[in-house]
């Protein structure tokens, strides 16, 4: 959807979190070759083959930040999604680099899957001291959790789109109310 892009790199997670479309069950990273493809295609992955446990933990780490992105909106979120991208991190030897003009990042050590999922947590992390992370939000319409900026200036949306997940919860709630 147009106007739900993160500034910078933050866009690679939100694109990657919507691999998988919940509300209309298209999963983009249906094979390891869809995998590497899509790792490739946005020069997180530059070598090495991709294999079926490559594409679980992907998946994994997807889903976890969904999560966490969930909790951005304030939904509740649970422990495992902290430390499945815990693991993740470890698997991608995340490590601090300092650059000759001083500023800091974090790189992956690890090569293949585990370093393009870390390239993708350092961008979080980074989003994260920036102060831009808690505008990645999950869509709170427990059928869509569709990953969106929140452009808004008071940082109050709640859906990926108003027009659509907005008016359905509207509505039941509108639903609700009269049936009772």
């Amino acid at each position: 959807m147009q106007g739900q892009e993160a500034p910078g790199s933050l866009e690679l997670v939100r694109e990657f979190v919507n691999t998988l479309d919940v509300e209309e069950g298209v999963e983009t990273l249906s094979s390891p070759r869809a995998l590497g493809a899509w790792l490739r295609a946005r020069s997180l992955l530059r070598e090495g083959p991709v294999t079926r446990p490559d594409l679980a933990r992907a998946r994994k780490v997807r889903e976890a930040l969904r999560a966490l992105l969930a909790a951005n909106n304030g939904l509740s979120v649970r422990k495992e999604a902290a430390l499945e991208l815990s693991r993740a991190a470890r698997r991608a030897d995340l490590r601090l680099r300092f650059e000759p003009d001083g500023s800091v990042r974090l790189e992956p050590a690890a090569r293949g899957v585990d370093g393009a999922l870390g390239r993708l947590l350092a961008i979080a992390a980074a989003a994260v001291a920036e102060g831009t992370w808690p505008r990645l939000k999950a869509c709170r319409a427990p059928d869509c959790r569709w990953a969106f900026y929140d452009h808004a200036r008071n940082r109050s949306r709640h859906w990926c789109s108003m027009a659509v997940c907005g008016n359905r919860v509207k509505a039941r709630a509108y639903r609700r109310r009269r049936a009772a």
